[in-house]
């Protein structure tokens, strides 16, 4: 297994772990009638847009697990402003009402009208980050070995702390931040967590 830097041709590998990882962590495949979506939103903008960042563990040739970054998060809205949600937004109109058979809408709405965290998140923690792993890859420490190559990056870039969102229901994700040291920042619906970088 090797760690490396996420790399444009690790695109699509990273698309299907995305999907197979979308349900709280769960295979979300059965969910989509698009499979690329939920990639175009989590994976596709830090692959190609300048400020985005991160490293894939690769098992057996096979990107099978992620962690990707944004190192300023206003910065990176601005680039996919510019230059990523454009392209997709002609592609997959606005849809007039959700379909209730499948995901697609909900993930479709987000292309038209991006998450962003509220001002006094990013103010302390100016970085995101997004990371899933298939389960060939969980329970062997993989994950913490990626946030720490991540997080070491972000440091050595001055970056003073980054913040992530994870669903409610994914529990062993929650516990395995708090161990990394994340605070929770907002439990309100999905919980928000952050960690300085620049502390201790």
């Amino acid at each position: 297994m090797l760690i490396r830097p996420v790399e444009p041709a690790d695109l699509d590998a990273l698309y299907e772990v995305c999907l197979r990882t979308g349900d709280a962590g769960e295979d979300a495949s059965a969910q989509f009638v698009d499979g690329r979506l939920l990639g175009e939103v989590y994976v596709g903008p830090y692959l190609m847009m300048p400020s985005g960042i991160g490293f894939t563990a690769v098992e057996e040739g096979a990107p099978s697990g992620y962690v990707l970054a944004a190192v300023d998060t206003r910065r990176f809205e601005a680039e996919c402003e510019a230059g990523w949600w454009p392209p997709l937004r002609a592609r997959y109109p606005q849809p007039v009402a959700e379909d209730p058979s499948n995901d697609d809408a909900e993930i479709i709405a987000l292309i038209h009208n991006p998450e962003s965290p509220p001002d006094e998140v990013v103010a302390r923690y100016p970085a995101h980050l997004h990371i899933d792993l298939l389960p060939v890859l969980q329970g062997r420490g993989v994950g913490r070995a990626m946030m720490g190559r991540l997080l070491d990056d972000l440091r050595a870039r001055g970056v003073p702390g980054v913040h992530l969102g994870v669903d409610a229901r994914n529990k062993r994700a929650v516990g395995f931040y708090e161990h990394l040291g994340f605070e929770h920042l907002d439990d309100s619906d999905d919980v928000v967590m952050g960690v300085r970088l620049d502390e201790g």
